[in-house]
């Protein structure tokens, strides 16, 4: 089976966030299924750089954005094909805003275009290129199951959501520029309150639709979680699965990973002390015995970060220290910035992301903090349990699916892997951590939740398995 996987990053050539190492590690775990998974990109700067260099189709003019190309590429062992346009995809900036953090205003046109010409490709028009299926993630690549439809394409197609709070939502007046015909601007369309919505015309147009976890595959059923696409999911459910993301444990293995100082295992779990350490000194944390709380997080109210720097003073009254690496609301990046200078020493904050920091975070720290309102999957939580960082999560979405509460009955039956809290409050919060901090003073109780977790399967072998039987079914039907 031959898979066209559409996406607008993916690990290790761009990422943003977790939906890049997604996508770059599931053509592997596919590929033990017997299943060639080709990942399309669009050519920003970096991606170019994996470019083969061989033009295999050329558009003279793609949605109004001039000539483009589709290059081969290789990313991770694994097929590529790249769209080289370079009036939308080769700028300076961000991949969907500039310097400052605004979106491109022509967003739209750029992840338009991009999904256009998978569609394209999709559907067999382009020589030298064929499929059995197509696998769009997220908004950006919304679009191209809807191209597919109205083209009367018979090819089989897969939506999945990694965040259904980003859903592409544009003005009405960009539709008669996509190039769809006039009866797609309706309800069971891209039609969306009044205007165009591409991760609506994918969840409508594709054969089959996933999330990234079965708890939140039912939590998008619901006003408060769906952000106003609850009733398509609800009309859809009969198509709509869970399958929890997996994580890539060639990259994230303490044993092997060269970003640690010390590298170790379940059994060897003294060795972490060396990578605490060498935390303290990368964060400016004076050394000490008590427990070091970790963050790598988007500096955002969805990932309760505004919750989280409430409590930041009582943390340090419990004899806890925090250590943080993230980026985002510059209001909460002010917060977290003068919390380090209130308590010089106890509370270290790096803002930005640095790959190998945050291995290292895992690696050194006692525990990491996620606090999220909302959590479609989580990958933090994954490289926790791998590392021996102890999860403290909010009961939601992929965190509830993944996570198992040190409550008196796991922790007798030996297969706690962390701590959850319900609602994301202060004082919830707050209970948590200091439940942490009581577990953490029991040095053999601690390690027995640490080894637990880094016991659990959380690489991709369950996850591609999954997809693999959904692929299956859909070109068996």
């Amino acid at each position: 089976m031959k898979v066209l996987a559409v996406a607008s990053e993916a690990f290790p050539l761009v990422k943003t966030g977790g939906l890049a190492d997604v996508v770059g590690a599931l053509p592997q775990a596919l590929a033990a299924h017997g299943i060639t998974t080709t990942t399309m990109l669009p050519g920003y700067p970096a991606v170019m750089e994996a470019a083969a260099g061989r033009v295999v189709h050329t558009w003279r003019d793609l949605l109004g954005g001039g000539t483009a190309r589709l290059l081969r590429g290789e990313i991770a062992g694994q097929p590529l094909i790249i769209l080289d346009a370079p009036a939308f995809f080769m700028r300076e900036g961000g991949l969907y805003g500039d310097a400052t953090g605004a979106d491109w205003p022509d967003n739209w046109r750029r992840f338009a275009a991009f999904a256009r010409a998978a569609a394209e490709i999709g559907r067999g028009g382009v020589k030298g290129l064929s499929f059995d299926l197509l696998h769009a993630h997220d908004w950006q690549a919304g679009l191209a199951p809807a191209y597919l439809r109205y083209a009367g394409s018979p090819i089989k197609s897969v939506m999945t959501i990694h965040n259904i709070a980003f859903q592409g939502r544009f003005g009405a007046d960009i539709f008669g520029e996509l190039g769809l015909p006039e009866d797609a601007w309706a309800i069971d369309g891209v039609e969306y309150y009044g205007g165009v919505g591409f991760l609506k015309a994918g969840l409508e147009a594709a054969d089959a639709v996933t999330t990234v976890s079965p708890t939140y595959a039912r939590e998008i059923l619901r006003p408060d979680f769906g952000m106003g696409l609850e009733g398509l999911v609800a009309e859809r459910a009969a198509r709509v699965s869970g399958i929890v993301n997996g994580i890539d444990k060639a990259i994230w293995n303490p044993e092997h990973d060269a970003a640690l100082p010390a590298r170790y295992s379940a059994k060897t779990l003294a060795r972490r002390s060396a990578n605490k350490r060498a935390v303290e000194r990368e964060f400016g944390l004076a050394p000490g015995d008590g427990p070091i709380f970790t963050v790598v997080s988007r500096l955002t109210w969805q990932k309760g970060m505004d919750v989280l720097a409430s409590c930041l003073d009582e943390l340090v009254e419990m004899g806890a220290r925090l250590a943080m690496l993230g980026s985002g609301d510059p209001g909460l990046e002010n917060d977290f910035l003068a919390a380090a200078a209130r308590h010089s020493g106890r509370v270290g904050v790096r803002i930005g992301y640095d790959e190998p920091l945050s291995h290292l975070l895992q690696g050194g720290a006692d525990a990491i903090l996620i606090p999220s309102r909302f959590e479609p999957c989580g990958l933090t939580q994954l490289y926790g349990l791998a590392y021996g960082c102890v999860p403290i999560v909010a009961r939601t979405g992929g965190l509830a699916d993944t996570i198992i509460d040190a409550n008196i009955a796991a922790m007798d039956a030996q297969v706690a892997t962390g701590i959850q809290f319900d609602g994301v409050t202060r004082d919830s919060l707050l209970h948590a951590m200091r439940r942490a901090c009581q577990l953490f003073a029991d040095r053999r109780c601690w390690q027995g939740i640490q080894r637990c977790g880094m016991k659990a399967d959380f690489s991709w072998g369950k996850s591609g398995a999954a997809y693999a039987a959904l692929y299956r079914g859909l070109i068996d039907a």
